[in-house]
C-alpha cells in the first residue's frame, strides 16, 4: 500500500490534539509529522487538518478517514497479537469469575501441563468484545443477548439448587422459615425463580441478605452463614468434600455455560481447550 507511514502519522495525529502531541507518541519532530501530513493530504487531493489555534482539527473527510484508519490498524493490532499468541501456545480467555475461581482455576494446570500451553485468564460477564479486547474466547453463562457474531460451543447445562453448610442445615431442617436466603447482585432473581418452579415461594418472606458477588454468597454458605442459590458447576467440589450440602436438590435452570469464540476463526489450540472443557464439565450435572 502506497503512503502506509502517512497513513499511520495521520492515524496517531488524528488521535491526538497537535502535531506536537503525535511528534512525541511517534518520536519524531513536529516537522516529520506535517510534512507526512501533507504527502497524504496530496495523495488523497483533500484537506485533512484545518489550524485552530495552537492546535489542529480534523477537517469532515479527516473525520471519515479516521474511522477506517481506525479500522485498518486495530485489526493490524490484533493480528500481530494472534501471531504472538500462536507463536507462544498461549490462549487469552475472559471467564465469569465465580466460575474462575470456583471450577476453572484449580483444574488449570492439568490442561497447561497437557498441552505444554498458557491460558491467561482475566474475569468479567455478560457481553463482551473479543478480537478487540485481544482475547481468543469467552466463557459464559448465556444469561444475556449473545451476538450472532461469536461462534457459541455449550459446554454443560446448568442446575441450580440451595446449598448450604452440614452444620447450618442441622439448624433449621425442622423449621425451613429460619433459613436465611442469601443472594448476589449478580444474580439477583436466583431464590425466586426457583421458589416459583419448586413452589416453594414460602421461602421468599425469609430473612434475606445480599452480597455484592455471587463467589462471597457461596462463600457465606460454606462458612454456615445461611443458604444460597448455588450453580452446580460452582458447588461441585464443595459438595464432593462435603462443605456444602443441597438438601432440596437441584433443577434445570434452563441456560448453559458456554464457550464464545471469533465466528470460524478458532485455532487448533482454542479448539482443544474447548474440548477440555467440554470433558471436563460432562460431570458437573447431578446424579440422581
Amino acid at each position: 500500500m502506497r503512503h502506509l507511514k502517512s497513513f499511520h502519522v495521520f492515524h496517531i495525529s488524528a488521535n491526538s490534539s497537535s502535531y506536537s502531541e503525535a511528534a512525541e507518541k511517534l518520536n519524531i519532530t513536529h516537522g516529520a509529522v506535517s510534512k507526512q501530513i501533507k504527502v497524504l493530504e496530496s495523495y488523497l487531493d483533500q484537506t485533512l487538518f484545518v489550524k485552530k489555534g495552537r492546535n489542529v482539527c480534523l477537517t469532515k473527510e479527516g473525520e471519515l478517514l479516521k474511522i477506517y484508519t481506525q479500522q485498518a490498524f486495530q485489526a493490524l493490532d490484533i493480528g500481530v497479537s494472534k501471531l504472538r499468541q500462536q507463536q507462544q501456545n498461549s490462549l487469552e480467555v475472559s471467564c465469569e469469575p465465580t466460575l474462575t475461581m470456583r471450577w476453572l482455576m484449580p483444574r488449570l494446570a492439568t490442561f497447561n501441563e497437557t498441552f505444554k500451553a498458557d491460558v491467561r485468564l482475566s474475569t468479567a460477564g455478560g457481553p463482551i468484545r473479543l478480537a478487540s479486547s485481544g482475547l481468543s474466547m469467552a466463557i459464559r453463562r448465556d444469561d444475556f443477548a449473545i451476538d450472532e457474531e461469536f461462534h457459541r460451543t455449550p459446554l454443560v447445562e446448568e442446575w441450580v439448587g440451595p446449598v448450604m453448610s452440614p452444620q447450618y442445615w442441622q439448624q433449621v431442617k425442622q423449621d425451613i422459615n429460619a433459613i436465611k436466603l442469601l443472594h448476589s447482585e449478580t444474580r439477583p432473581k436466583a431464590w425466586r425463580l426457583w421458589s416459583k418452579a419448586t413452589s416453594q415461594e414460602s421461602l421468599l418472606n425469609n430473612e434475606q441478605q445480599s452480597f455484592a458477588h455471587f463467589y462471597f454468597a457461596l462463600q457465606a454458605s460454606v462458612d454456615g452463614l445461611g443458604a444460597t442459590m448455588g450453580s452446580y458447576p460452582l458447588v461441585v467440589d464443595d459438595l464432593q468434600r462435603g462443605n456444602l450440602i443441597a438438601p432440596f436438590g437441584f433443577i434445570q435452570s434452563g441456560h448453559h455455560y458456554v464457550a464464545l469464540t471469533e465466528a470460524d476463526n478458532s485455532g487448533e489450540l482454542e479448539s482443544s481447550f474447548i474440548q477440555w472443557l467440554t470433558s471436563e464439565l460432562k460431570d458437573c450435572v447431578p446424579k440422581f
